[in-house]
């Protein structure tokens, strides 16, 4: 089971820190993504994690602003998003996959519920 939780109301130009608590398996393994879904729109990939933390993936949107993280020991993945735009508004979602690391052509087979970020003016 993956929790996400940390999302809220921001400013344009804020920060927020995601965070996704594991439970009921280890997920140390895995590899962890996010996912965003804004109104009216397709979830879409974020960023993902391997296993190790050793490689980071981004979308273009998010690259440069946000970072993922994850503490192994904790069973926990974390997303730190600075310089929150409007287009940021969205449902985060985490995301763990035993295999691949997650991405918009590898969805991965474990999700959470997501946590809500709104982002205004």
């Amino acid at each position: 089971q993956l929790q996400a939780s940390g999302g809220g109301s921001v400013q344009a130009g804020g920060s927020l820190r995601l965070s996704c608590a594991a439970s009921g398996r280890t997920f140390g393994n895995y590899a962890m993504g996010w996912f965003r879904q804004a109104p009216g729109k397709e979830r879409e990939f974020v960023a993902a994690i391997t296993w190790s933390g050793g490689g980071t993936y981004y979308a273009d949107s998010v690259k440069g602003r946000f970072t993922i993280s994850r503490d192994n020991a904790k069973n926990t993945v974390y997303l730190q998003m600075n310089s929150l735009k409007l287009e940021d508004t969205a449902v985060y979602y985490c995301a763990a996959d035993p295999g691949q690391v997650p991405s918009s052509r590898n969805l991965p087979r474990y999700w959470g519920q997501g946590t809500l970020v709104t982002v205004s003016s």
